[in-house]
């Protein structure tokens, strides 16, 4: 008699990433916990900062292309006072303001944020994972080497002040892709004059996940060894849920399973709905559908069977 195998999980852990690990740990230790080889996660976080990490097991992986573009939220802890080599608490760090009644007072420091908000330039850290002439910026900083970089456009939704407890002042943060919080403080720092490092992040949101949807490492270990993984596990549309949705007869989706053009009406002139969500008659979810202009057609890009 054959044993017939259940399929291998697919869904997205959202995790609580935890002190002191890396995106690429927390990924390692989701293949040991639940036996799988295909996983990967959504956005790096530095060992540094805890919060939200979207992990995505099985066919989901194929969706993290999709949740890179999303917006992030942050609890950031910037430290006046002093600069650090690394814009973080990694350091080394060099104290800038000797005394403590020097550094700024409560009303310029609720001031500054509004320089910060909206779009703007951005110059990475010398210690971050962007690539520049075939090598990581880390890389050439661990030898000593600084070069010039280029500014990347981001955009900072909501800057908010939460607190200010000298040297400390912790921010509410929401921005596009691609933004560094540890260049923000440092740039802070810089605009008040003072220098400033990140002292503490959290994530608190990553596109649709927040860090009320997280669970610990520890957690994910004691559901796998319950049986009750599929609990945990979000479903993979969650990472296109803001595409708009087309259901699907028996018929259309077969044709699209087998690779054949959707037949749906085009886009109008200057509709932003280039992308769909394809769903079959049981509401499974099939397929991410793109517009091919060239073409005139809905072209299946992704099939999940």
């Amino acid at each position: 008699m054959i044993e017939v195998k259940p399929p291998p999980p697919a869904g997205v852990l959202v995790i609580d990433k935890p002190l002191g690990l890396t995106s690429f740990d927390v990924v390692a230790r989701v293949r040991r916990i639940c036996g799988l080889k295909t996983v990967g996660h959504a956005g790096t976080l530095d060992p540094l900062a805890t919060g939200v990490l979207p992990v995505c097991l099985g066919p989901a992986t194929r969706l993290i292309e999709y949740l890179a573009d999303a917006s992030k939220a942050y609890r950031a802890v910037v430290r006046l006072g002093a600069t650090s080599a690394t814009y973080d608490g990694e350091g080394p760090i060099t104290p800038t303001v000797a005394d403590p009644a020097a550094l700024p007072d409560a009303a310029t420091v609720a001031a500054a944020p509004a320089a910060f908000r909206g779009p703007q330039t951005q110059l990475p850290p010398m210690h971050s994972a962007v690539q520049q002439g075939g090598k990581r910026l880390y890389e050439l900083a661990r030898a000593g080497i600084t070069v010039e970089r280029t500014p990347r456009p981001v955009t900072i939704y909501t800057l908010d002040l939460l607190d200010y407890t000298p040297p400390d002042l912790t921010l509410h943060v929401e921005c596009s892709k691609g933004t560094y919080i540890r260049s923000l403080a440092h740039d802070l720092g810089a605009a008040l004059g003072c220098g400033a490092y990140l002292a503490g992040l959290i994530r608190t949101r990553h596109g649709p996940f927040a860090l009320s949807d997280a669970i610990s490492l520890a957690d994910l270990e004691a559901a796998q060894a319950a049986g009750q993984l599929a609990a945990v596990l979000r479903p993979p549309d969650l990472l296109v849920q803001s595409w708009p949705r087309v259901d699907l007869d028996a018929a259309a989706a077969l044709r699209l399973a087998q690779g054949q053009p959707l037949a749906h009406p085009a886009p109008t002139a200057g509709e932003d709905a280039v992308r769909l969500r394809a769903y079959g008659p049981d509401g499974r979810f099939l397929a991410v559908v793109y517009w091919d202009a060239a073409r005139a057609i809905w072209h299946p890009a992704k099939v999940f069977l």
